[in-house]
């Protein structure tokens, strides 16, 4: 639409110059003598002045037009709102400063959103933390108050004391695991990714979690051929498979199994981690990478809800992923894809 009305005004201006300056070289050509040479000349200067005249305010109209479009524009984009003449697919200049102008726009509402989006997290985060650190921290000034105004037994002092051990583990736990949650996060920690076997990666991953399985007497067996090699980072991704591992111990039964076996696949080397575990309900397999989430059915068990998150996005960072085949009260097979 615009294209059209600045043709029309276009070809009136150039058709209202020329009528004018033809009636004015008519008149000058009639009413001078032929010879008066100079006289010619000067209306045909005059002439040439009066269209450049009508030119000049006709260029004006339009860098006046123009400065209003570009300035409704800015107010409909300010106020949030899609502008009332914006017409994308003519070929104006107008048209196409509305266009960056509707790209930036764009650009500056994904920030907004993405912006919201961060501090909503950040607050959940905050949330989930104190209600984590909450617990722990009740049951240290409890047992502190008790042994501070009573005259315990030296077997119930020791016990009480050996609680208290536990949640100040527990503390450190869950501020360790917020402290590589941020570092992941905010991707303040550098990944050093290169192509090495994964036997070193999982001696390392065992080393973590041998003690813990030794005590509950759970078999741990091992299919990993030497040859076998992925592009990873040896020490985080030991840290996501101890997770993972960690987690397989946690819900294993005393005297159950843990097998780990590594292969190619496809695109991929395959780690693969089953246990004969509690297992997990076929609806809650999509929630256990869930930052802080925890089935009410292991909530007796030790534990913040962190371990497979962290895992799952230590992999994910070396293009990789994790899922999980789970039958509950048989056991559950927790799948690592590292590219090769």
């Amino acid at each position: 639409m615009g294209q059209r009305v600045d043709s029309v005004m276009r070809w009136c201006v150039l058709v209202a110059g020329t009528v004018m300056f033809g009636c004015f070289f008519f008149v000058v050509w009639t009413w001078v003598p032929q010879a008066n040479i100079q006289a010619a000349l000067l209306g045909l200067c005059g002439g040439l002045c009066v269209l450049g005249l009508l030119w000049s305010l006709w260029q004006r109209w339009q860098l006046c037009r123009f400065a209003d479009e570009l300035c409704r524009t800015l107010d409909d984009l300010i106020a949030e709102r899609k502008p009332e003449e914006y017409f994308p697919y003519e070929d104006t200049l107008t048209a196409r400063i509305q266009g960056k102008f509707m790209q930036y726009y764009d650009l500056m509402s994904e920030g907004r959103r993405q912006s919201r989006q961060d501090k909503q997290v950040i607050q959940e985060l905050v949330s989930d933390i104190s209600h984590q650190v909450k617990t722990p921290i009740a049951n240290l000034q409890m047992f502190m108050g008790i042994l501070q105004s009573h005259d315990l037994s030296t077997e119930k002092r020791g016990e009480f004391l050996g609680t208290m051990a536990e949640q100040i583990n527990k503390l450190d736990f869950l501020l360790q695991s917020l402290i590589k949650m941020s570092r992941l996060e905010t991707g303040t920690f550098a990944l050093h990714i290169e192509r090495t076997s994964l036997y070193d990666t999982i001696a390392q991953a065992l080393n973590g979690i041998w003690d813990r399985a030794e005590a509950k007497q759970i078999q741990l067996s091992v299919e990993c051929d030497n040859s076998i090699t992925a592009r990873h980072d040896g020490k985080w991704t030991a840290e996501a498979l101890e997770n993972v591992l960690d987690n397989a111990v946690k819900y294993t039964p005393a005297g159950g199994s843990i097998r780990i076996s590594v292969r190619p696949w496809q695109f991929y080397t395959r780690v693969d981690i089953a246990d004969t575990g509690m297992g997990i309900p076929e609806e809650q397999c999509n929630q256990v990478f869930k930052r802080f989430w925890r089935s009410e059915t292991a909530a007796a068990q030790e534990g913040v809800g962190l371990g497979l998150y962290l895992a799952q996005e230590i992999i994910t960072r070396q293009r990789g992923y994790i899922s999980v085949k789970s039958v509950q009260g048989e056991g559950s097979t927790f799948s690592v894809y590292l590219l090769m």
